[in-house]
């Protein structure tokens, strides 16, 4: 007991870890804000690079320009499921904060929040790729 009368939680296990260290709910904390903050970066890039339109066209169209290569392209890929997971899982974050029986089934919400990332993903990599990859090889 610590001096306050409550319990100590030191050596508390769930799944292997501590209560909350490497717990799934921590990952999807975690992915949460990771996706947040590169969404971020990217809105403000893509302000930055909007913005050269208006300071000079030729320097806006050489930024567009450098964005049409295969490792941009992936990256666009990344930033979608990015996007995709943040407004997922804020969905799922939103019924456990809102919904009186969210917190009873936070675990299966991100379940279902993966499986329907995933089955949009695998489409989606597909459409943004096909043409980069069309192009590698030497297709049309």
């Amino acid at each position: 007991m610590t001096s306050a009368g409550a319990p100590e939680r030191s050596g508390t296990t769930r799944g292997g870890g501590t209560l909350y260290r490497g717990d799934l709910g921590m990952w999807s904390w975690v992915a949460h804000r990771i996706t947040g903050v590169l969404t971020f970066f990217f809105l403000f890039t893509h302000v930055l690079d909007t913005a050269l339109v208006r300071v000079s066209p030729n320097a806006y169209d050489a930024v567009i320009e450098t964005y049409k290569n295969p490792v941009v392209n992936l990256f666009e890929v990344g930033l979608v499921g990015a996007v995709l997971y943040h407004a997922l899982n804020g969905i799922r974050v939103m019924l456990v904060d809102f919904w009186e029986k969210g917190a009873k089934y936070q675990r299966v919400m991100l379940w279902t929040v993966l499986a329907v990332w995933v089955v949009v993903m695998i489409p989606g990599f597909y459409f943004m790729m096909e043409r980069t990859i069309s192009d590698l090889v030497g297709g049309h």
